[in-house]
């Protein structure tokens, strides 16, 4: 597997003795057995938490490490453990109390405080603290996917333990970490990766990414998101297991793979171990080393070089295949932007809908400047041909109309009426095609038109269809589903009607929602669609395969996008309260 042998070799003073006795005969290293002479021991405290509102009607036990050298002063790193009562055994398999006093004492990690949690109870006979009970939440909390143990963490628990022990801690994700064995290992995953503004660091040891509950689509949907900055160290055993839910041991491979394959700085160690933590535990002083080393100077490259002739990889949109980072501020205090376009030289506009203004980003520009105010509420903007301006605006009933400006004057023309129009896309040929969301059409109505009633839909059927966008030589229209799940393809005749309505493509869906919230809409100059969503803006290939998705640039609803900027390889997105662009490596 990637990386697997150069970090055996790097191991090699830890591991030689135990590879050459029998399976699964892993032994603990001095820095596991005690604490170094003269190394200062910090301070366990236990508690209990039965106060969750995203886990009611559950109790839990807990301990909390606070190392000899913690200052209240000075912001302390963080790492969280699952299945604590493993892990805050000094007579246990991982002792990590007497791991983190001797790493610390020597400088190889940060001072760091440990949080170690039990996973939740429901009702009475709960097992003891200590030992391996039968907590009845713990595979609803840990093996879920979605966000539920991130918010329990981060606004329930870890307030709670920061209050009552008066803790000062890092908020920066660098310094914050969180660990799990089995299903703790996912979860510990699952964490960082939905919340990694919280957590950059995660430790899985025979981690169980199978079909518990959905975690065997993990690696998938690390191939085709942009790479999240969150370092990452696998552990698992060749004699792990293999049951109803899965492979263990190959599952752990295809995350390694797919970590690999998106350009994230992990290590992946197999051994030859079974579900236990003897391995993990013989590893984990030197796991901790590599997992707190200093920052890299840059992340590796994505690997692309087994991409098949037509795959769409994020790697052929994003430099270096992106970090959430990249994004730029373009502007920012406005009520609710949306509309995002660009004329033919790449400049930039967009409206912020409830004040009626309309904004624009010249080519030298990279802020953002007032360029039409006390105007229609626009929620949809395109360039047609002529270089006018038409847009779908809202209102109340004598307002929502389909329009024209003129860049030159700001004049405001009528082109239709008595129309309930969402957002637009305009052909060369001079057609304008918009989105009836409410009726769940599209509408077609010449640019010619002035003061057109009740323009005829050309295509119907379609959930709640939000963006609408051209295929680069126009003979495509997709439009994606708001209340859906889908992106349509129709095709477009020589008089401008459609034919062939498709469900093309599917667009991911966050767990815990029913739909893809698939909002605004623009494709590249190869023919990738890119749809704005709750899970990030989604790029699909001309075929309707998911290529992958970019995320937000903050987390708050992305609702329109549109290429800009010189050659127009600025890609631009309007995130509610503000607007943001990054550099791509393609174009309009």
């Amino acid at each position: 597997m990637p990386r697997l042998l150069p970090w055996l070799a790097s191991l090699s003073c830890l591991l030689a003795p135990v590879l050459v006795q029998a399976v699964d005969d892993y032994t603990l290293g001095p820095d596991s057995v005690k604490r170094g002479e003269g190394v200062p021991t910090g301070r366990v405290e236990s508690f209990q938490f039965s106060d969750s509102k995203v886990f009611p009607d559950t109790s839990r036990d807990g301990w909390v490490y606070i190392p000899a050298q913690y200052d209240p002063a000075k912001p302390a790193a963080l790492m969280v453990f699952q299945d604590g009562h493993a892990y805050v055994d000094e007579k246990g398999q991982q002792r990590v109390p007497i791991v983190f006093d001797n790493l610390i004492a020597r400088g190889e990690m940060p001072v760091t405080v440990g949080v170690f949690i039990n996973p939740g109870h429901r009702g009475t006979n709960a097992p003891a603290a200590t030992g391996w009970g039968n907590r009845s939440n713990r595979s609803f909390e840990y093996d879920s996917l979605g966000d539920a143990y991130a918010r329990f963490l981060t606004t329930e628990l870890l307030p709670f333990v920061t209050n009552r022990y008066q803790l000062n801690l890092s908020s920066n994700p660098q310094q914050r970490a969180i660990a799990g064995m089995s299903s703790g290992g996912i979860c510990a995953w699952t964490v960082a990766w939905e919340r990694p503004q919280e957590f950059g660091k995660v430790l899985s040891q025979i981690g169980s990414f199978v079909n518990i509950r959905g975690g065997d689509v993990i690696p998938g949907q690390i191939r085709k998101t942009e790479r999240k900055p969150i370092r990452v160290f696998l552990q698992d055993g060749s004699n792990d297991l293999n049951n109803l839910h899965g492979n263990w041991p190959l599952a752990n491979q295809q995350m390694a793979s797919a970590l690999a394959f998106a350009g994230y700085d992990f290590q992946f160690v197999l051994g030859d171990g079974a579900h236990n933590g003897k391995h993990g535990g013989a590893i984990l002083p030197d796991s901790l080393r590599w997992l707190w080393r200093p920052e890299l100077a840059s992340l590796p490259q994505p690997q692309t070089k087994d991409n098949l002739r037509g795959d769409e990889a994020l790697s052929k949109v994003l430099p270096g295949g992106g970090q959430p980072g990249d994004w730029q501020l373009v502007g920012e205090g406005y009520q609710f932007t949306d509309a995002a376009g660009s004329d033919a030289d790449g400049n930039f506009y967009f409206a912020d809908l409830p004040k009626g203004a309309v904004y624009r980003v010249g080519l030298g520009d990279t802020k953002a400047n007032l360029w039409l105010e006390n105007g229609p509420k626009i929620s949809g903007l395109k360039f047609g041909p002529d270089g006018k301006i038409y847009a779908a605006t809202q209102g109340d009933g004598k307002d929502k109309r389909i329009v024209v400006i003129d860049p030159a004057t700001k004049q405001i023309e009528t082109v239709a009426t008595d129309v309930q129009p969402n957002d637009l896309a305009v052909s060369r040929s001079g057609w304008i095609y918009f989105t009836d969301t409410g009726a769940g059409q599209v509408v077609a109505v010449p640019t010619s038109a002035r003061n057109l009633s009740r323009p005829h839909p050309v295509a119907g059927g379609i959930k709640s269809p939000n963006g609408i966008t051209l295929s680069p030589e126009q003979r495509q229209l997709w439009v994606s589903e708001y209340g859906g799940t889908n992106v349509w393809n129709f095709l477009i005749l020589d008089d401008g009607t459609l034919r062939g309505g498709e469900r093309l493509a599917t667009l991911r869906v966050p767990v815990g929602r029913a739909d893809s919230g698939g909002d605004g809409s623009t494709t590249d100059r190869d023919g990738r669609v890119y749809v704005t969503s709750h899970a990030g803006i989604q790029v699909i290939d001309s075929g309707g395969r998911l290529g992958g998705v970019i995320t937000k640039p903050q987390d708050k609803g992305v609702v329109s996008c549109a290429f800009g900027g010189p050659d127009g390889a600025w890609l631009y997105v309007c995130n509610t309260d503000k607007v943001y662009r990054r550099k791509t490596l393609t174009g309009r």
